[in-house]
């Protein structure tokens, strides 16, 4: 491949802790701008990886530097930013989620088409190692999917909530899973300690039968990151943070007597290899800006996730406006 000029946009924790670090050591691109418009913090990071520093993002823009960027500003921002690289045939990863509204993401994958441009958005677990290999070889129509994504509460993400920050994440994986259309959606969560909810539970329901309950806190002091899918002689247990999979098989057991189980579980822990998830997305983000095609989560695969969480945070803050702690239901 041919190397492009990549940028980062936002020189934060993801932008310069993670995106800059890992796009400067890798051998198909070129970092050679880091743009946030806090001076110092942009300087800082763009010498550490010896790319130009920019206050002013458009500067990439204008100066025709970059073929490519990653954008880690604040959700409240992607719309904007992103619509003004892509108008330049500049291709852009995004980080999750999209946009703030369904509406934005329509109007970002219209103008990626247009313009025929790689938009690519930041859903990483779809490269967590357990994901990968429940995708290509375990799943099977699941009926039930149980996802818990708990934390401690950081100031890392304060415009939105824990919906739109952690359970989108679940939303996606979901979506992806069961690959039916929803028939319904109740919804439940609580503001603990900042005005929008930190803690978030979702039930939804598929065409397909299939039924998922997703549970989000950033204000849990344990970090537990886990999925779970039931499907037909099966249970599945996935463990996000250490890329584990562990399979639960019902066999048959023959000539069972009369009050004994007519089956046994079988139970098997799959050999991972634990992975750099945000490397296997930015090598992604790459291939597909230099050679063509989908990289793995697109701009619509994105703007279905949202469009669900941004349901699930409608029916929250509906629910606490109202004073009443419960589900609400949507047909």
């Amino acid at each position: 491949m041919n190397k492009i000029r990549v940028a980062v946009v936002g020189a934060g924790h993801m932008g310069g802790r993670n995106h800059a670090r890992i796009l400067a050591q890798n051998p198909n691109c070129d970092l050679v701008a880091v743009a946030d418009k806090d001076p110092d913090r942009v300087q800082k990071v763009a010498e550490q990886w010896k790319a130009q520093a920019f206050t002013d993002y458009e500067d990439l823009i204008r100066d025709r530097l970059v073929d490519a960027v990653v954008i880690a500003v604040p959700t409240s921002l992607h719309h904007e930013v992103a619509t003004k690289f892509l108008q330049n045939g500049i291709h852009c990863l995004v980080e999750k989620p999209i946009t703030v509204t369904v509406d934005e993401a329509e109007d970002l994958i219209r103008i990626a088409r247009e313009k025929n441009c790689v938009l690519q958005v930041g859903h990483v677990e779809r490269y967590n190692a357990a994901i990968r290999r429940l995708r290509d070889e375990v799943l099977d129509n699941p009926g039930f999917v149980e996802c818990h994504r708990l934390g401690p509460f950081t100031s890392r993400v304060a415009d939105v909530g824990v919906v739109l920050d952690l359970m989108i994440h679940d939303i996606d994986i979901v979506l992806q899973i069961v690959d039916s259309p929803i028939v319904w959606i109740d919804a439940v969560g609580v503001s603990i300690l900042t005005d929008k909810e930190d803690f978030a539970n979702a039930r939804i329901k598929f065409e397909s039968g299939c039924t998922a309950n997703l549970t989000v806190s950033r204000v849990t002091p344990k970090v537990l990151r886990k999925i779970r899918i039931f499907q037909r002689d099966t249970y599945v247990s996935i463990n996000y943070v250490k890329q584990s999979m562990q399979l639960h098989r019902r066999v048959a057991r023959p000539g069972a007597k009369a009050g004994e189980p007519n089956a046994d579980i079988v139970v098997k822990r799959l050999r991972l290899k634990k992975e750099d998830m945000l490397s296997l997305e930015l090598d992604d983000f790459i291939r597909a800006s230099t050679l063509g095609g989908d990289p793995t989560v697109t701009g619509q695969h994105a703007r279905d996730a949202l469009e669900t969480a941004v349901k699930i945070a409608k029916m929250i803050e509906e629910r606490q406006h109202e004073g009443v702690f419960q589900f609400s239901k949507s047909q």
